[in-house]
C-alpha cells in the first residue's frame, strides 16, 4: 500500500450540517469513510476516524427561526439525530465531535490567531449587502441573487445551482434578501480577509502532488489556474464563533467548521490520554472524504489555511461523485430524496445492504442514480443469490452431516485463491475504489459456490469421506477469509457469519492475515440461519409509491 504501519493515519468525512435529517446523499461519502477505515485496520494499519455536526452559519440561524427555535435547540436536535443514524449505520468513528464544543470554539479562535500574527489576515473596510427593511447585512444564505459567471440562481456565497464557484456577497446581479424578498444596498463595513492568492504557487504544487480521486485534484488545480481571491472570513450574524478579538462579528462557518477536525483529535486524545500533535503539527497522514460539491473548499481553502497556521497539509482528497435519485440530481426541495430513518429504517430495510449498495453500485467518483427496483435487484442477485446461499449451503451441509468443523487442512490451491484475492482487495483499496474491492470480495464467494457444486459432497460423504471432509473445509476457509473481507461493507453481516464458521474472538479485531490462519477441525458449529432474505416486490413497490407522493408533494407546494 502507498501507506505504511509505521504512518499515523486519520480519516475524516466533511461534516454534515445540522439542519436536516440524513438522507441517502449523506451516506455517499460517511460508509466509504468508515469502510476505509476498517479496511487500513484490517491490513495492520494504524487509523483512527473522526466526523461530526457542523453547526453554524447563515443557513442554520434561517431554518432555526423558521422552525421556531434558537439555533442552539435547532442543532442540538440535528446533532443526536446524525449520531444516533451514523451507530445504526454501524459508521463506527472514534469521536462524533460538534463544532458548537467548547473544545472546538478555542481550537478555530487559535488558528484564526496564528494566521493574523503570520501575516495572512488583513482587516479592511467593504461595501456588503444591507437590506433596508430587515436592517441587517445580508450574509450568505439571507442573500440570493444571479451568479455573475453562469447566470444561474445562487446564494451569497456560492453559485450552488450552477457553476459551483465560490463567491464572495457583492459579486451577485440583482441581489435580494431571502426574508423580505426587497433588493438590497451595499453598506459599508469591517470585515476580515484571507490572503488566498498569496498561496496560489503552493496550492498548485500541493495539488499536483495531492493523492486521493482525480476529481479531486483535476477541479481545485483548474480554480486555482483561473485566479483566486482574498476571501472575507468573518460575518455579521449572531449565531457562530466570535471572531477573535472583535465580538460584532463572528467567523465565516466556512473559516472554522473543517477546524473541527482538528479540534476533534485534541478533545479524542485529551480523553485518550494520546497526543493529537503527532497527527496535526508532526508526522501525520490525513485522509478526507467528502462530496464533490466541497473540493474548492477542501483542496484549497483548507489547506492554504494549515500551511499559513503551520499545520500538516492533507495526504489525500478523496472526493465521491454525485448522488441522484430515479435519475435527477438529490433535491429535497423537489421531493428526489431518500431519507435514511423514514425510508430506510422505519420499513426495516437491510442497512448492511445499504452499506454493500453504497459502496457497490458504482465507481467511488461516478454519479450515483438510485432507484428501488435496482436497489433490490442488486441484493436479491449478489447478496442473497450469491454470497448467503453460498454460505447457508456450505453450513447447512456441515451441520447436517458433522455438526463440526471437518478434517482437513489449507490446501495449496484454497491459500493460493485467498492470497490473491486480499492482494486485489488491497490494490483497490489503496486506489479508493471500493466496489473494485467488493467485487473481489464477492467473486471469493461465486469461486467458493462453484467449488461446493463441483465437489458434490453430497456424493463423496458416501464414496469418499476423507475428501469430503478436505473439500468442506476448503468451503469453511473461503467463508472465514470472505468475514473478514466483507467486514468493512458489512459489519454485522461478518459477525453472525463469523460467528457461524465457529470463530471466537472480534471479527472488527481481525487482520488479513487472519484469513490465512487454517481453521482448527473438530470445533463444533451452531445451527446456520441465512445471512440474507429477499426483498419482495411489494416492498418495491411501497417505497416507490411513497417516493412518487414525495414528489407530487413538493411540487404542489412549490405551485
Amino acid at each position: 500500500m502507498n501507506l505504511s504501519k509505521s504512518d499515523k493515519i486519520l480519516v475524516t468525512c466533511g461534516l454534515p450540517y445540522a439542519n436536516g435529517s440524513a438522507h441517502l446523499g449523506h451516506l455517499r461519502t460517511y460508509i466509504p469513510g468508515d469502510a476505509y477505515t476498517r479496511y487500513l485496520k484490517r491490513f495492520g494499519l494504524d487509523v483512527i476516524f473522526f466526523c461530526g455536526s457542523d453547526t453554524h452559519g447563515a443557513p442554520i440561524e434561517l431554518a432555526a427561526v423558521q422552525a421556531g427555535l434558537s439555533p442552539k435547540e435547532f442543532t442540538e436536535k440535528y446533532h443526536t439525530h446524525y449520531k444516533s443514524i451514523f451507530e445504526r449505520l454501524n459508521i463506527n468513528v472514534d469521536l462524533y465531535g460538534t463544532t458548537e464544543a467548547p473544545y472546538h470554539y478555542r481550537r478555530a479562535q487559535t488558528i484564526i490567531r496564528i494566521l493574523e500574527k503570520n501575516g495572512h489576515i488583513e482587516t479592511r473596510e467593504v461595501g456588503l449587502p444591507y437590506c433596508e427593511t430587515c436592517q441587517t447585512f445580508l450574509a450568505d444564505r439571507f442573500l440570493t441573487g444571479t451568479c455573475p459567471y453562469c447566470g444561474a440562481q445562487a446564494r451569497g456565497d456560492e453559485c450552488d445551482q450552477g457553476c459551483q464557484r465560490y463567491l464572495d456577497a457583492d459579486q451577485l446581479i440583482d441581489p435580494r434578501c431571502v426574508t423580505c424578498g426587497n433588493p438590497s444596498i451595499i453598506k459599508k463595513t469591517r470585515h476580515h480577509f484571507f490572503k488566498l492568492p498569496d498561496f496560489t504557487d503552493f496550492l498548485i504544487k500541493y495539488n499536483e502532488q495531492l493523492k486521493g480521486t482525480p476529481l479531486a485534484r483535476n477541479y481545485a488545480l483548474g480554480w486555482i489556474r483561473q485566479g483566486l481571491k482574498e476571501w472575507n472570513i468573518s460575518r455579521n450574524l449572531k449565531w457562530g464563533i466570535p471572531y477573535p478579538d472583535d465580538d460584532e462579528l463572528v467567523l465565516y462557518v466556512w473559516a472554522e467548521n473543517y477546524a473541527g477536525y482538528i479540534s476533534f483529535t485534541e478533545e479524542w486524545a485529551r480523553q485518550k490520554g494520546a497526543d493529537w500533535e503527532k497527527y496535526w503539527i508532526r508526522d501525520g497522514k490525513l485522509v478526507h472524504f467528502i462530496g464533490a460539491d466541497i473540493v474548492y473548499h477542501h483542496a484549497i481553502f483548507w489547506p492554504a489555511i494549515l500551511k499559513g497556521a503551520n499545520y500538516n497539509t492533507p495526504y489525500a482528497v478523496v472526493a465521491s461523485g454525485m448522488v441522484k435519485v430515479e435519475g435527477h440530481g438529490l433535491s429535497k426541495s423537489r421531493g428526489f430524496v431518500i431519507d435514511i430513518e423514514d425510508d430506510f429504517i422505519k420499513n426495516q430495510i437491510d442497512l448492511d445492504a445499504v452499506r454493500y449498495y453504497m459502496l457497490s453500485y458504482t465507481g467511488f467518483t461516478k454519479d450515483l442514480d438510485f432507484v428501488w427496483k435496482d436497489f433490490q435487484t442488486k441484493m436479491n442477485n449478489e447478496l442473497v443469490g450469491i454470497f448467503g446461499n453460498y454460505a447457508y449451503r456450505v453450513l447447512l451441509f456441515i451441520h447436517k452431516n458433522y455438526g463440526k468443523i471437518p478434517e482437513g487442512s489449507l490446501t495449496p490451491e484454497t491459500k493460493q485463491k485467498i492470497t490473491q484475492t486480499i492482494e486485489s482487495v488491497q490494490k483497490s483499496v489503496d486506489e479508493f475504489r471500493f466496489k473494485e474491492a467488493i467485487d473481489n470480495t464477492m467473486q471469493l464467494a461465486a469461486y467458493g459456490n462453484t467449488t461446493f457444486q463441483q465437489c458434490e459432497p453430497w456424493k463423496s460423504i458416501k464414496e469418499d469421506s476423507t475428501r469430503c471432509q478436505s473439500d468442506l473445509y476448503q468451503c469453511l476457509q473461503l467463508l472465514k477469509a470472505i468475514a473478514i473481507l466483507i467486514e468493512p461493507a458489512m459489519p454485522t453481516v461478518a459477525e453472525r457469519l463469523w460467528l457461524q464458521v465457529g470463530q471466537t474472538g472480534n471479527v472488527h479485531e481481525t487482520t488479513v492475515k487472519d484469513c490465512l490462519e487454517p481453521l482448527t477441525s473438530e470445533i463444533k458449529l451452531p445451527k446456520p440461519k441465512v445471512l440474507f432474505t429477499k426483498m419482495p416486490d411489494e416492498i418495491v413497490e411501497k417505497m416507490s409509491t411513497i417516493l412518487t407522493h414525495r414528489i407530487k408533494s413538493a411540487r404542489s407546494k412549490a405551485n
